[in-house]
């Protein structure tokens, strides 16, 4: 048995602690997300006008996810850390100005053309089948929504400066102001403005998600310069490094416009019910998979530098496992309680077949939940390896079976239900595109785990497999008590009986189903159930169920 040194088990504390931070934010945006969408369902339910929304978000969305956050972190970060390692801060601050006025520009660019061209995205892209009032509507939201792609350009670049000096706290605050933002225009915007107040509410969150950080950057004495710096050759690395990014999460936004562009055709509320499908399983994805990711980036990114295989190899190992034990029970509770969970976020929105819709999305996309969070942390393996090119042809493979998914599916559908125009819940519907999406990150994360394995000599893939059957195991003991408990509770009169006794049936179903996956996998040999709580607790001596 290895005995981890000071320095490791101080590491291990710091990034547990570090995650356990993010989780706790993301749990707290999470929360006010479902206050917006308790009153969201509420006014607009599955139909037009929050189908309208969700397709007006979609190129903004992608904006931000190409140049101004996503794409532009994992290139940013492994070259300003390095810098900052080597205590080049002047190179540092130089380059971060370089890249923030280079992103800006691109961005602002890109969002007048989008303001526009607006009508022609929606009818020509993102939504083909929507009626004129409805593109018109969708057009009007897409150029509002571009307001706040521009101030995010900024705000994404200071998340990877704090990211990058190993400060979570503020960027873990920002997606909570951002939904702050958003809960007031949700609250207090509808009545006047209808649709359009969310809209605006997006605009004052994504200002709240910059004003928030700057502290930090005060405290690190950013120096902002007025250069754009093309011919600096740092730049240019970072530029080098995020021209595949761009490229691969321009794939992911095809993949969506893709979703959107099939859904639309296949009647009303068919968009909005794949929406609210995703938003649901995003919940565990973002508190599990999204803040491991982040916290780990950085450390993968140094151990790479520093040329340390073996730690950043254990690292990445960990965060894998730690994601397998969270998010396995996970996607089997969303499966079995996620009707119950529907029945609370709508409050009587829906009617009986919306729901279906929601729940048939829910169940696909909650295998998708475990692939999407893996690929979290083996895409930032590459990531921190500058690798960016590998994770792009992987996704390029992965969105080529998306497309003959998603159009058998359309095609299925179409010719079975066509006629109707009635969407559907099953594989022939709703559920089959949730099962493309999870798909694709299947087959990601497929290829990406057997290239990582050959480079870096082996991934400690038996211990992987290990605590991936003894999850399984305890997870199949967990629904096997979470059905007995419902059983029960249905025979109590909980089921179908008003918010109070729904909300009672999904605590008590939650809190049976921990206890027996705890139980369960700690007779399984699940040692991280114990050493976990440990190692957040632990102060200044080192536990020893932590020396393993």
């Amino acid at each position: 048995m290895s005995k981890r040194t000071p320095s490791q088990v101080s590491s291990t504390h710091k990034m547990a602690r570090n995650t356990l931070i993010l989780m706790i934010a993301f749990a707290v945006s999470k929360l006010i997300s479902l206050a917006q969408t308790v009153i969201i369902a509420d006014v607009f339910g599955v139909g037009d006008e929050w189908d309208a929304f969700v397709t007006a978000n979609r190129i903004p969305e992608q904006i931000v996810l190409l140049i101004g956050g996503g794409a532009l972190s994992y290139a940013f970060i492994p070259v300003f850390s390095g810098l900052l390692a080597r205590e080049d801060r002047a190179g540092a601050w130089k380059l971060a100005s370089e890249v923030l006025n280079t992103v800006f520009t691109v961005t602002l660019t890109l969002s007048v053309v989008g303001f526009f061209f607006a009508p022609w995205l929606v009818e020509h892209v993102a939504a083909p089948g929507f009626d004129a009032q409805k593109a018109a509507q969708t057009a009007n939201l897409m150029r509002i929504l571009l307001l706040s792609t521009i101030i995010f350009s900024i705000s994404g670049l200071f998340q990877g400066i704090l990211h990058s000096h190993n400060h979570f706290l503020l960027p873990a605050l920002a997606p909570i102001m951002f939904d702050v933002g958003l809960l007031f225009g949700v609250a207090f915007l509808i009545k006047p403005l209808g649709v359009y107040g969310i809209a605006w509410g997006a605009v004052l969150g994504a200002l709240m998600h910059l004003g928030v950080q700057v502290p930090g950057l005060v405290h690190y004495k950013m120096r902002w310069r007025p250069i754009l710096g093309w011919r600096d050759p740092t730049l240019r690395r970072v530029i080098v490094l995020m021209l595949p990014r761009v490229a691969g999460l321009g794939v992911v936004g095809f993949n969506a416009l893709v979703f959107n562009n099939v859904a639309s055709r296949m009647g009303s509320g068919a968009v909005s019910a794949f929406d609210w499908g995703y938003r649901l399983m995003n919940i565990p994805e973002t508190l599990i998979g999204s803040a491991m990711g982040f916290v780990v980036f950085p450390t993968l990114a140094a151990f790479s530098e520093l040329g340390e295989l073996s730690s950043k190899r254990r690292a990445m190992v960990g965060a894998l496992r730690f994601i397998l034990i969270a998010t396995i029970p996970a996607a089997v509770g969303l499966v079995l309680i996620g009707r119950a969970l529907i029945s609370l976020l709508e409050r009587g929105a829906f009617d009986a077949q919306d729901s279906v819709l929601v729940y048939g999305a829910l169940q696909f996309f909650a295998f998708g939940l475990i692939f999407q969070s893996l690929h979290e942390v083996i895409a930032r393996s590459f990531y921190a390896d500058k690798d960016t090119f590998t994770p792009l042809w992987t996704a390029l493979i992965a969105a080529a079976v998306n497309v003959l998914i998603v159009g058998g599916v359309y095609l299925g559908w179409r010719a079975q239900y066509g006629e109707s125009g009635e969407v559907r819940a099953g594989v022939l519907g709703i559920g089959g595109l949730a099962l493309g999406y999870s798909a694709t990150f299947f087959i990601e994360l497929t290829l990406l785990l057997a290239i990582l394995r050959k480079r870096w000599g082996g991934i400690h893939e038996r211990e992987l497999a290990q605590t991936a059957l003894r999850t399984l195991g305890a997870s199949a003991v967990m629904g096997a008590a979470v059905l007995a408990m419902d059983s029960a509770l249905g025979v109590a009169g909980f089921h179908n009986a008003g918010v109070a006794r729904t909300v009672l049936r999904v605590l008590a179903l939650t809190g049976v189903g921990g206890l027996a996956f705890a139980a369960a996998g700690l007779a399984l040999g699940l040692r991280e159930i114990r050493t976990l709580p440990a190692l957040l607790l632990r102060r200044e001596r080192e536990s020893p169920a932590l020396a393993d």
